[in-house]
């Protein structure tokens, strides 16, 4: 299970980071102002780096061996993808955020639960349950 939640989610954050990175202004379409600012257009290519940089250590620890290193990345995805459900519920419940929000909230809630469950399945085997 944690191998396919591992691929799911880098190939996810590749297509996150290369919208933003590549095609920030159709990624930010109805956020972002058609003549949206170079720096604006800066700043979110540069949000862009980050999400390929977790896809790849997603995508390289997919076939990792039980390990405090590869807890660390069920973790670290844990807060990060939970982080971003919660300012999607935010966005949704308030109307600050766009209509896509929705879709992005099921994604991002999916991914958080996704790994939970890895991490508590793996505590329960580790401790013999």
């Amino acid at each position: 299970m944690l191998k396919i939640v591992l691929i799911l989610s880098a190939i996810y954050l590749v297509a996150i980071g290369a919208g933003l990175m590549f095609f920030p202004l159709k990624f930010g379409v109805g956020a972002v102002p058609e003549d949206a600012s170079p720096e604006l257009l800066a700043l979110m290519r540069l949000l862009g780096g980050p999400f390929l940089g977790i896809a790849v250590l997603n995508w390289l620890t997919r076939n990792a061996e039980p390990s405090m290193a590869r807890n660390a990345v069920i973790i670290a995805n844990i807060v990060g993808f939970g982080a971003v459900a919660a300012n999607d519920v935010h966005g949704v419940l308030t109307g600050e955020a766009r209509e896509i929000a929705k879709v992005f909230l099921v994604a991002h809630a999916g991914f958080t639960a996704a790994f939970v469950g890895v991490w508590f399945r793996m505590r329960r085997r580790r401790n013999g349950a």
